[in-house]
């Protein structure tokens, strides 16, 4: 098998010429190709979210320079067991009938806070569909928020 040899090199801290890459390319076509592939339908799936991420350090500037209204799209469940100090619980869910709440945010900065990060770009290119002006998401959603050792509040019960 062709790999092992690179492979080894690689672990040796041998440096690869380019030649060796433009042989493994010619080699390996396919794999290249489906790489390449999978990289451009990444890049086009990720283009087509709305609103640009932040990391939780800039929505803590967002929030104390601009006021922003952070909105937790998780379930109220999730909510209740920790969310960002000020964010109010909009689950996904509910934004298309809830979205009437927000008119009057539309011109000020809306930061979109789940999870992951996975429903915040559907969120975002709603809100900017009906004309909210700037809606920005946390990178990483609150799992990054909390992997950085910032706090979340828990809901009175």
């Amino acid at each position: 098998m062709a790999f092992k040899g690179y492979f080894k090199q690689i672990e040796q801290g041998e440096v690869v010429d380019f030649e060796r890459v433009i042989e493994f390319v010619g080699n390996h076509w396919q794999l290249v190709g489906a790489f390449a592939g999978a990289l451009g339908a990444w890049f086009v799936y990720e283009t087509r979210k709305q609103g640009e991420t932040v990391s939780p350090q800039q929505l803590v500037q967002h929030v104390n320079q601009s006021n922003a209204l952070v909105i937790d799209l998780r379930d109220p469940k999730d909510y209740r067991q920790g969310h960002i100090t000020g964010a109010r619980n909009i689950p996904y869910a509910d934004l298309k009938d809830k979205v009437g709440e927000l008119q009057s945010k539309k011109e000020e900065p809306v930061i979109l806070v789940c999870g992951l990060g996975q429903y915040a770009g559907a969120a975002g290119k709603m809100l900017h569909q009906i004309g909210f002006k700037k809606v920005l998401r946390l990178s990483g959603g609150v799992n990054a928020w909390s992997s950085q050792g910032l706090p979340l509040v828990k809901a009175k019960s």
